[in-house]
């Protein structure tokens, strides 16, 4: 006799109905306390607290002792029993007193290439005159260590985040909690910062060599490096002039070297989007990814062509910011 199964409509199992609830009640939070600014005061309003499982099983406990106490009439139970109920009501109290008057801050995040994790760091500040006992930042499944602050200072939480693809990140809540003491009580507040991070194309592992260096002078370009005193050799590298190889070197020691100038030089290559014979996007900006992060570990000019973006060539660090930041939002809105 073979049985068969009950098809159990997915919208009416537990999960499902968990996710739906959790998501009705984040966006009452967002809808009753609106966006907050990137520091934020925690004030008693917006704290939030529930019993934890320890809690539920201390009140069943409490309640079996009072019922047993009226059964019996025992006065000493009946002292016990009062006892053990304002001891929950003391620690209730003292954990939502425990984040209450916090200052949360936006300390910052720095963009990262993709499949690395982005670190946002959350700041939090305790302006009282009383320690405060197993704080923690957390996101979901994302949570930070849980950390004491001190009397008048700071601590700085980080919410690591994965990431698989370029483009932004955003995160539009994060929550603070704390379940001291004993915990029998959790109490957490929503913050919507709105808080956002740029991930970086990833950086493809095998790429082609980019192109040739140019040497500007004056108006005119021409395949060589600048050139003034001599500075010594280096090894050779795709781009370089063949006027600079120290062929004598090499006849000497078989090792194909360049020879290095001091003075102005001018060399710059142009990275193009255009001309990379992928047909796969992502693949054309890991590649482009690769070549400027290479060229600004060498010091080099470098120019950046997108479709309807031209970088000129320069290097330092606002150049690598500008044309990475171009390459993780190159058509932004491919997935809208």
């Amino acid at each position: 006799m073979s049985s068969i199964p009950w098809p159990f409509p997915e919208a009416l199992s537990p999960r499902h109905l968990r996710e739906r609830l959790s998501a009705r009640v984040l966006r009452w939070a967002r809808k009753r306390q609106g966006l907050d600014p990137h520091t934020t005061t925690l004030t008693s309003r917006r704290i939030y607290i529930l019993p934890t499982a320890i809690g539920l099983i201390f009140a069943l406990t409490a309640f079996a002792m009072l019922l047993g106490s009226m059964n019996y009439n025992n006065n000493l139970s009946f002292v016990l029993t009062f006892m053990l109920v304002a001891l929950g009501f003391v620690a209730m109290h003292q954990c939502q007193r425990n984040l209450v008057g916090l200052d949360v801050s936006f300390a910052g995040v720095e963009p990262v290439h993709a499949t690395r994790p982005l670190e946002f760091r959350i700041a939090v500040h305790n302006r009282s005159k009383n320690r405060r006992y197993n704080v923690q930042v957390y996101d979901g499944r994302i949570v930070s260590d849980i950390r004491d602050i001190p009397a008048g200072e700071s601590r700085v939480f980080r919410l690591e985040y994965p990431t698989r693809q370029r483009g932004r990140m955003a995160v539009p809540r994060f929550g603070i909690r704390s379940n001291f003491p004993f915990e029998m009580f959790r109490a957490w507040s929503w913050v919507h910062m709105d808080l956002e991070a740029l991930v970086w194309p990833a950086q493809a592992s095998d790429v082609p060599p980019p192109p040739a260096a140019l040497t500007a002078t004056g108006h005119r370009q021409h395949d060589a490096r600048g050139e003034e005193d001599f500075a010594g050799l280096r090894g050779y590298s795709d781009g370089d002039s063949p006027r600079h190889v120290a062929w004598k070197a090499y006849a000497r020691s078989g090792e194909l070297l360049s020879k290095q100038f001091a003075g102005a030089d001018t060399s710059s290559q142009w990275f193009d989007f255009d001309t990379l014979d992928s047909t796969d996007t992502e693949r054309r900006l890991s590649i482009l990814t690769r070549w400027v992060v290479d060229a600004e570990l060498l010091q080099r000019d470098y120019g950046l062509r997108l479709p309807g973006h031209e970088f000129p060539p320069a290097h330092g660090d606002a150049q690598r910011q500008a044309c990475l930041r171009a390459l993780a939002l190159f058509d932004e809105k491919r997935g809208s």
